[in-house]
């Protein structure tokens, strides 16, 4: 039986209110992405950054490249070769200043050079600047921080690794949410590293379709059988949480300082 119309209305208004007193979505028609038209390349920037995780990028990148011939930018403060934290370099083609507007993705990677990154007065101008003109502002791994650094994720729910997730995040005014990819309005966050491999099939079923992301999977054999179950701190266990803290240490207190303002 169909409700009546003014109480549809009313279960609307209310479901709404209710999601946005959570910060799942605005009000407004300036909140809510805007639709990308079919019939041309959908325009994506990715950051490149000295101590950036490559595969942050080349994963999300490698899934996405289909949607965007001729209108892929990877983005540096200078053109050329850049350095990840593995010593592996990839090649920025454009600067901030030759980047083109109005893009339909804008993604920011992670890595150990993110404490840097979150200090980074023209990156974090650049990203404010082009926040607003950009149909889904997006990040893997630690690159949440960046973006928070911006102030581009108050309010927002997002995710990050988890060695950061909880602990400073909500530093930068974002709410901590423990999932593998987190959509909140045109914001869109992964959690570590592998997450944007996942991150680029969301984004690609947003873009063009889920059948466009199922055969992109497809494509990659991307169907993930880890040898171990260690991927989360709850499926490692105690003795390889403190060995991976160890390794994470510095990233997360250069990332609590830079958070903090100190």
């Amino acid at each position: 039986m169909t409700p009546p119309p003014d109480l549809s209305r009313r279960a609307i208004l209310a479901a709404t209110a209710a999601a946005a007193a959570f910060g799942r979505v605005r009000t407004g028609a300036a909140d809510a992405p805007k639709a990308i038209p079919q019939d041309r390349p959908v325009r994506i920037a990715m950051i490149l950054y000295p101590g950036m995780t490559a595969l942050d990028l080349v994963g999300p990148q490698a899934l996405l490249a289909g949607l965007a011939p001729g209108s892929l930018y990877c983005v540096a403060r200078s053109a050329g070769p850049v350095a990840s934290d593995t010593g592996l370099s990839l090649v920025a083609t454009h600067t901030f200043e030759t980047c083109p507007p109005d893009l339909d993705v804008l993604l920011v990677p992670g890595g150990d050079g993110t404490p840097e990154q979150m200090r980074d007065a023209a990156l974090l101008d650049f990203l404010r600047a082009r926040a607003p003109g950009t149909t889904w502002l997006t990040s893997v791994c630690t690159g949440s921080l960046i973006l928070g650094a911006a102030g581009l994720l108050r309010g927002y729910r997002a995710t990050s690794h988890w060695c950061v997730r909880d602990a400073v995040l909500p530093l930068l005014g974002a709410v901590p949410v423990a999932e593998r990819v987190v959509f909140d309005r045109d914001r869109v966050t992964a959690s570590g590293v592998s997450a944007g491999l996942d991150l680029g099939l969301a984004l690609a079923a947003r873009l063009r379709g889920p059948d466009y992301a199922r055969t992109a999977q497809l494509v990659a054999e991307y169907a993930p059988e880890p040898p171990f179950r260690a991927g989360t701190p709850g499926q490692a266990g105690p003795a390889i949480v403190r060995a991976a803290d160890e390794i994470l240490a510095p990233l997360v207190a250069g990332a609590t300082r830079a958070a903090r303002g100190d």
